[in-house]
């Protein structure tokens, strides 16, 4: 619990400092003068307040988990990518031109990829592909004859067909080769299709990423070819006659690379490749210079891990101007320039909302009553420590209580202290922990023992969602995600909490939290009433839709997607809604096949009717039952009741 204050003495402003929105919302994000969270999408005064969009989804039937995309800021990050590297190339006077593609991996969802091409049409941006299901979405939603088709990943022969099938096509396709085995099928296949494909080479590069995914780079990567492989590759390619195939150097340093650093020394070095190549006498044309571009997902514009020390503008100048210098000092004529950044692209375009149900805290005066009689010396001395604050420093009662918490444990194990007396003798030492980090203050140096009390004394706050399923990222690689509530902004948050979700496992937990300095296992929330609690966590449009898992058997989420309109009420409309996988979707994954399970619930409550186990109308409304729940949703049916007013009538003394 953190300290007791007034409401008075909170703010708006507060809240937006607390909760860092100034420092990671980039100018999208920021709360209203009601206290809650609103959403620009285009950076302007145009603003969506989000419990607004929650409560129009409420009206139709989609409660919360709930992912909301606004597809405006995903159309912003696509301009804003663009216009940076447009301007870089004014600025250098650069003579080549940028040609970037979005990677399909790290959002496959139809809308989002759909939104994308709409809005990079004129400025002829195009995909990457990295698997031979994601080449067909991209054949058959790519149109744009200028844009590039890049094909990625490992390549079967089917693979490569489709790519040449593309080519046929008139689509602008380049097939990277990431292993040498790649060469000669592409070679026959060329023959046999009677064309000659635009060829690029991935390298490895000794430049190293940086942050959670810097394994992905270096010689211990699983993708690209070393010096050796690049040379032999190309002999391979001359030998064919198709030298002038090879027009693009490509390479990836890494997803969300926090330090600018890195990514200028990787493009000095495979520039230096590309100027060998074009040296060697293939016609190049093309460097790519993969992903990497991070989202400063803490605000802290660190080389953090979950951050990033630069901006999308300066991360296009570098990348311009330091293959111009390469190729100048070269003598060679510089390349188009091609990027695939995919997460700073969608990424702060959506948010998952989750909605609170039920608190667990360690303390609970109603539940831990003192028990009767005469007490117990264990609770006699807790209860000294208690009242106790004014006669010994903070560390020595807290070491006291810890002291007396475990001599109740054992004397409970050994016999010695009933049920009743446990129960208390725990409720006293977590009142002795929340009383000494109430006088703790924040700007004194405290031990570390009670530095950590925050981290202790932190309630779980339960919510309907599943890690698993929404936040993969944040269990596997405990990736950070500026994490707030929707509303009540204007009230003094009074709880430290973490997250926990609804799954079996204890691991559905969220307990690290975006901070300027450092990590927060906890994050300050507000007490919980009988309306219900809205939590936003923000920029998960990267990876995080598609990589769900079924831990549990929950399913998708419900989703809507929003656009601002100013001829609307509220200044947007909810211009699709998707709902979330019903039970037998599920099941059907796992090979439960819906009339099956009801034909044996059938069976089984025919069989309980015959031996009076059950009355006929009783089995009929337990089928009906299961039958219903089949088609609902996976995740909690948590309405919440508005608690209803006592009808006792106070005493008038008459």
């Amino acid at each position: 619990m953190v300290k007791k204050k007034t409401a008075r003495n909170w703010s708006i402003q507060k809240s937006q400092e607390l909760y860092g929105f100034e420092r990671w919302g980039n100018g999208n994000f920021s709360v209203d003068s009601r206290g809650c969270v609103q959403v620009k999408p285009l950076g302007d005064q145009r603003c969506i307040r989000v419990l607004d969009v929650i409560q129009e989804a409420r009206g139709k039937g989609l409660r919360a988990p709930l992912l909301i995309r606004f597809q405006d800021l995903l159309r912003q990050r696509v301009e804003q990518i663009n216009k940076a590297f447009e301007t870089a190339i004014k600025e250098e006077k650069y003579d080549g031109v940028y040609r970037g593609v979005f990677p399909i991996k790290v959002n496959q969802m139809r809308e989002v990829v759909e939104e994308i091409i709409d809005a990079g049409e004129p400025f002829g941006f195009g995909l990457e592909a990295g698997s031979k299901p994601e080449l067909m979405i991209a054949l058959a939603i790519h149109y744009d004859p200028n844009s590039l088709l890049i094909c990625n990943g490992y390549k079967d022969e089917e693979y490569i067909r489709l790519a040449m099938l593309g080519s046929k096509l008139g689509k602008k396709i380049i097939l990277v080769i990431e292993q040498v085995s790649e060469v000669e099928p592409i070679i026959r296949l060329a023959r046999e299709y009677d064309t000659v494909p635009i060829i690029g080479i991935r390298v490895k590069l000794l430049s190293r990423g940086e942050g959670k995914w810097a394994t992905s780079t270096g010689d211990q990567s699983k993708f690209g070819l070393n010096t050796t492989q690049i040379l032999s590759t190309c002999h391979k390619l001359r030998e064919a006659g198709m030298e002038n195939a090879l027009q693009l150097l490509h390479f990836h340093i890494g997803s969300q690379v926090p330090n600018i650093i890195t990514i200028k020394n990787a493009v000095v070095e495979a520039g230096r490749f590309y100027c060998q190549l074009v040296k060697l006498g293939f016609p190049m044309g093309f460097i790519d210079v993969g992903g990497g571009l991070g989202i400063d997902y803490d605000g802290s514009r660190s080389n953090f891990e979950s951050s990033m020390n630069y901006s999308m503008e300066e991360y296009a100048r570098d990348i311009v101007f330091n293959i111009r210098e390469v190729c100048a000092s070269a003598e060679v004529p510089v390349p188009d320039i091609v990027s695939e950044s995919g997460r700073a692209i969608v990424a702060p375009h959506s948010m998952l909302v989750v909605e609170v149900f039920e608190r667990i805290t360690k303390t609970d005066d109603s539940l831990a009553r003192k028990p009767a009689g005469q007490s117990h010396p264990i609770i006699d001395e807790l209860e000294h420590i208690l009242k106790s604050k004014r006669r010994y420093s903070q560390l020595e009662r807290f070491h006291d209580a810890l002291q007396k918490k475990e001599e109740a444990y054992s004397l409970f194990n050994h016999g010695y202290l009933d049920l009743e007396n446990r129960a208390y003798a725990e409720n006293l030492f977590w009142k002795i922990c929340q009383t000494i980090d109430a006088e703790l203050t924040e700007t004194a140096y405290h031990p570390e023992e009670l530095f950590e009390l925050k981290k202790m004394l932190a309630d779980q706050y339960v919510c309907n969602f599943s890690v698993f399923q929404s936040l993969l990222d944040h269990w596997a690689f405990n990736q950070l995600f500026p994490i707030t509530p929707l509303h009540r902004l204007k009230e003094r948050p009074d709880v430290n909490a973490v997250l926990v979700d609804i799954t079996c496992d204890s691991d559905g937990k969220i307990s690290h939290f975006i901070d300027l300095e450092d990590v927060k296992e906890y994050l300050p929330l507000h007490s919980l009433n009988d309306k219900p609690y809205y939590i936003g966590v923000f920029l998960t449009g990267a990876y995080q839709d598609i990589m769900g898992d079924l831990h549990n058997l929950f399913g998708r989420v419900n989703e809507v997607h929003v656009f601002l309109e100013d001829d609307e009420e509220d200044g947007y409309y909810i211009e699709q809604t998707i709902r979330g996988n019903p039970i037998s979707e599920i099941l059907e994954l796992i090979q439960y096949k819906e009339n099956d399970l009801l034909r044996s619930m059938k069976r089984q409550i025919d069989r309980a009717t015959r031996k009076n186990q059950v009355k006929p109308r009783q089995g009929t409304r337990l089928l009906d039952f299961y039958e219903d729940l089949i088609r609902s949703k996976t995740y909690l049916n948590i309405e919440q009741e508005p608690k209803k007013k006592s009808t006792r009538r106070a005493r008038t003394g008459k």
